[in-house]
């Protein structure tokens, strides 16, 4: 009997421990479990069960002239001549920081050279970077010198393609500048036929995008957003992310379907609905890609995947990738030498052919079909 108790003590004893042991863990992991796990679950019961996103549309309207607040920054920089009497295929935006001289320097040298564009391909794309003031605790090498406006005063008269209105140029005013192009391209340049919206740490395969773009205009394609997809994303709720969204700024457990912001495409009808529908929606989400996201669906517009838009990974160096690539996120150092690589007019000529396509279908399922390789193209790319 004695030993029986003495037993049935050390069984509890050893049940309370394993109890308190599993419970630490759950305490432990419970802001990444409510992360991974409850988040999205909430996020897809809200998309496909209660599917309000009409709620959300309605609960972020607002009164025409409290919308404009949002819009209404003085240029200090701009070219409202840029456009005019030209028959442009694509107005290119690209979202760009004070400091970031040679990252522009060096798209203006490869992808986002006009004059290559216009000579070799045939089209005038119009290529401009948009930003807002320097923070003058950022910009303390320049004091020496002279000043990071000066700096961008100088620089715009060389290259006459910056935009920039009197706003902070910080990551929780990326929305403003979300704004001030389809703003811009609403006044300036409303007859491109296309509107492009990038990272200044982009490539773009200018070939394979012009190529493609002008196979949408002869189709007449209407309400094309085209890019890399993120459906039933949650709003990230740990304050310690940059991407932190409160629930006084955005309550709702799912956000409406959009693009990585590194780099898509939209029609011109369809960045003209987004024009107006900025006109009436609180724009203080300093998200901007799911800013776009909450204009589109307040417009009836959804965007279309396009398996060779990176979104915000980094495409695998391969000539059977350059073959089909639209745009790759992550490059600055290296952009040089992969504009030199993947643009060269003699590529395709290396995938061409039975077994050229046969060759380049192994080597995109191997470099794209493996379970670690995530943010780039998706294994269906390999065979698309």
């Amino acid at each position: 009997m004695f030993v029986t108790f003495r037993r049935l003590r050390k069984c509890q004893c050893v049940q309370l421990m394993s109890t308190c042991l599993v419970l630490s863990v759950v305490m432990l992991c419970w802001e990444q479990l409510d992360t991974s796990v409850v988040s999205h679950f909430k996020s897809v019961s809200f998309r496909y069960l209660v599917n309000g996103f009409s709620l959300v549309n309605k609960s972020l309207t607002i009164p025409r002239e409290q919308a404009l607040h949002f819009s209404n920054f003085p240029y200090l920089l701009d070219h409202p001549e840029k456009c005019k009497n030209q028959d442009v295929l694509l107005l290119l935006f690209v979202k760009t920081s004070p400091e970031h001289t040679q990252r522009r320097n060096a798209i203006r040298s490869t992808w986002g050279n006009e004059t290559f564009i216009q000579n070799s391909l045939g089209v005038t794309v119009k290529v401009l970077f948009v930003l807002g003031l320097p923070v003058p605790a950022d910009y303390s090498p320049y004091r020496d010198t002279f000043g990071p406006q000066e700096q961008l005063e100088f620089e715009d008269k060389l290259h006459q393609d910056l935009i920039q209105q009197d706003f902070f140029d910080s990551f929780h005013n990326l929305t403003l500048k979300l704004l001030m192009q389809f703003h811009w391209m609403h006044k300036r340049c409303a007859h491109a036929r296309f509107l492009m919206t990038a990272d200044d740490d982009i490539f773009v395969h200018m070939p394979n995008l012009v190529q493609y773009l002008q196979d949408m205009s002869r189709q007449g394609v209407t309400d094309l957003w085209v890019g890399k997809v993120h459906r039933g994303s949650p709003p990230v709720r740990s304050k310690s992310s940059k991407y932190y969204v409160p629930y006084d700024m955005y309550q709702w457990p799912s956000y409406p379907d959009y693009t990585a912001g590194a780099g898509y495409v939209v029609s011109s009808d369809v960045a003209d609905k987004i024009y107006h529908a900025t006109l009436t929606l609180n724009a203080s989400l300093h998200i901007d890609d799911v800013f776009m996201g909450i204009c589109a669906s307040a417009v009836g517009v959804s965007p279309k995947e396009h398996v060779y838009f990176s979104g915000e990974g980094k495409a695998p160096y391969h000539t059977c990738i350059y073959n089909q690539m639209m745009t790759s996120h992550g490059h600055v150092e290296d952009i040089y030498d992969l504009w030199k690589a993947a643009a060269h007019p003699g590529q395709k000529e290396k995938t061409l052919g039975l077994f050229g396509r046969l060759y380049c279908s192994a080597v995109k399922a191997v470099l794209l079909c493996r379970p670690y390789y995530t943010n780039t193209y998706p294994c269906k790319a390999a065979f698309s």
